[in-house]
């Protein structure tokens, strides 16, 4: 019967047939992700009980929202689940950039320095940095930055590490990207991070060290403000928005560092003191209440990918029996068709907009044209099934998301439908 299904929608038997296979290998691997996924959620329970979560906190508030009980109490949820002294969450910060370079500026000034320790940030925080020119990157208010790469195999190169934290007294913040963005580099694990922040505070201990947390909540038990993190950084249009948050973002950290980020994001004087919810708290609430088991869908869905496209040879990262610490999975094609066919099938197995057909585009905050894929519910919700990817060397495409797993299975074996068709693959 579930081959008739996907027949009626698209999928040949041979395609079917082989989905088949790669999902009976997949089995205890997704029972593993379930008890993580059960962890989480009762974890995310206990906050929003610990806090007295109720009825009236779904209200919201317009104009200033000041006295906003459910704004606040969100907050202390994300505190609570991220075990940090306080946290900002709201539909005011707009995007997962805007939410680091909120969280960089509000806590940087004129004449610091910020440190990447593991090489290039992702695409668009390249201009907030100022690495290239932008009105308003932190270059212009007088930032500096340095990096160090990370080593070919993908480890931390401790010794230039620790080179560059001596030798620059002015290192005020380190940022540490814990997904891979728009590189085959490793995504980190919550372990990695916590012994590259342990390095960096044994030599200079009064260091802010912030995590972008982007594609990572809620895929392992931990988080990295559980190993030492100053500030975690995420958008809720990615996993901590469970699918249904509209926009936002949110800054989770020490007290200092998150009065710091609501000053900015407001303004002097006023901080989280004000910032309407507007009616929006319901949606709130409910993703981060769902976002455990809808990571976990995401996270299926990955790994399903991985393996059917490195079994049919094609360079995955991670491969298909690696350990995950992000919900996004690269697969490299070696030509620009190949990334077009994958992000055709993706918009093909939406619910939205699966009539159109996505084009390569000059993206505002990219360098190269880039194309993607998106038939959401929430327009650019990456925690939604979706693709995209740099039209440039070596031409990979970067799969995420799945509100649930037989959709996230669905547009997989529809990709592969689609480089089926124009042999580009045989089965």
């Amino acid at each position: 019967m579930n081959s008739n299904m996907y027949e009626s929608l698209g999928i040949s038997k041979e395609v079917y047939e082989f989905g088949e296979k790669i999902c009976k290998d997949l089995e205890a691997r997704f029972k593993t992700i379930d008890e993580t996924a059960e962890y989480n959620q009762l974890k995310v329970l206990k906050a929003m009980q610990d806090n007295n979560v109720s009825e009236a906190c779904l209200l919201g508030t317009t104009g200033y929202g000041y006295n906003d009980m459910g704004r606040e109490k969100l907050e202390a949820v994300y505190a609570s689940v991220f075990h940090t002294e306080d946290a900002l969450v709201r539909p005011q910060i707009t995007c997962g950039t805007h939410a680091l370079a909120l969280a960089l500026m509000s806590n940087l000034r004129p004449g610091d320095m910020l440190f990447s320790p593991v090489g290039k940030p992702y695409d668009t925080l390249e201009e907030v940095i100022g690495i290239r020119p932008s009105k308003g990157s932190l270059a212009e208010y007088g930032v500096s930055y340095s990096q160090v790469d990370l080593l070919p195999d993908g480890s931390f190169d401790f010794d230039n590490i620790k080179k560059v934290l001596l030798a620059n007294d002015n290192i005020r913040l380190v940022t540490i990207q814990r997904s891979k963005g728009y590189q085959t580099r490793p995504t980190l694990s919550v372990e990695r991070i916590g012994e590259l922040i342990s390095f960096i505070k044994n030599i200079k201990s009064d260091v802010i060290c912030m995590v972008d947390n982007c594609y990572g909540e809620f895929v392992e038990r931990i988080e990295p403000t559980d190993l030492g993190a100053d500030m975690v950084v995420g958008s809720l249009i990615k996993n901590p928005g469970g699918g249904l948050a509209p926009i936002g973002g949110y800054i989770a950290g020490k007290k200092e560092c998150v009065e710091n980020a609501a000053f900015r994001l407001t303004s002097p004087g006023l901080g989280k003191e004000v910032g309407a919810s507007l009616g929006i708290l319901p949606q709130f609430y409910q993703g981060f209440f769902l976002a455990p088991t809808v990571t976990a869908s995401a996270l299926k869905g990955a790994i399903f990918a991985a393996n059917i496209y490195e079994k049919l040879g094609f360079d995955v990262c991670p491969n298909g029996s690696e350990d995950r610490f992000d919900i996004i999975q690269a697969v490299t094609f070696g030509k620009p068709e190949g990334v077009i066919a994958f992000c055709e099938g993706i918009q093909a197995a939406a619910p939205v907009d699966s009539f159109v057909t996505p084009e390569p585009w000059d993206m505002p905050g990219y360098d190269a044209q880039v194309i993607m894929a998106a038939g959401a519910f929430v327009s650019g919700s990456s925690i939604e099934l979706s693709a995209d990817g740099p039209i440039k060397e070596p031409y990979s495409v970067f799969f995420q998301g799945g509100l649930t797993w037989p959709h996230a299975k669905y547009g997989i074996l529809k990709t592969l439908q689609k480089l089926y068709d124009v042999k580009m693959v045989s089965l």
